[in-house]
């Protein structure tokens, strides 16, 4: 029987700007954006993030600490456990996405990531498989038509992390949409000109 959980299992907004460069900065290292993708689930503990990624806790609770100092993650509950008090983390939204012509403090914002970078590492045991299902389209259409159809595929991205986590596989989702400088076009057909 499917689990019909929440997903996540704390309150977060659906989006949040980046506007400063120490918020790009801190969701560009690949270790942070494996905390954030863990998250997607569930709140979770510094001990229980360490324990996921197989790395030292101190090296997670820095980790965990400028995600937290960049208002990316937050405490979503606690707990007693003896006398400590334990501090389960959440993201503080779905998605981010850097803001456009914002600078930070010091006047520029690093370069984001490439999620296809990310995907290329990913997907290659997959490929490797024969598991791996991508598609890559191309169509010469209107910036209007470009931005609308983007937001068809922002809902999309939407209902897969909300999806109920089950099962023993993780997936992946990568989707873009780049405008192609040099790719060929026709020529006008004859009865067009």
């Amino acid at each position: 029987m499917p689990d019909k959980r929440p997903v996540p299992d704390y309150e977060l907004a659906d989006t949040v700007e980046l506007t400063t460069a120490e918020q790009v900065r801190a969701i560009s290292d690949p270790l942070r954006t494996t905390i954030l993708g863990l998250l997607h689930e569930r709140a979770a503990t510094v001990t229980e993030l360490a324990t996921a990624v197989g790395r030292p806790k101190s090296t997670v609770a820095h980790h965990v600490k400028v995600l937290a100092d960049a208002g990316i993650l937050r405490v979503v509950r606690t707990r007693r456990v003896r006398a400590i008090e334990e501090r389960f983390y959440g993201r503080a939204a779905r998605m981010f996405f850097v803001g456009l012509g914002r600078q930070g403090a010091d006047g520029q914002l690093p370069h984001d990531f490439n999620d296809f970078e990310v995907a290329a590492q990913e997907s290659k045991a997959a490929y490797d498989a024969g598991q791996m299902r991508s598609f890559i389209r191309h169509a010469r259409i209107p910036d209007e038509r470009a931005a609308e159809f983007w937001q068809r595929v922002d809902e999309l991205i939407h209902t897969f992390d909300q999806l109920p986590r089950a099962g023993g596989t993780t997936y992946g989702f990568t989707v873009g949409l780049y405008p192609i400088g040099d790719y060929p076009t026709l020529p006008p057909a004859e009865d067009e000109a």
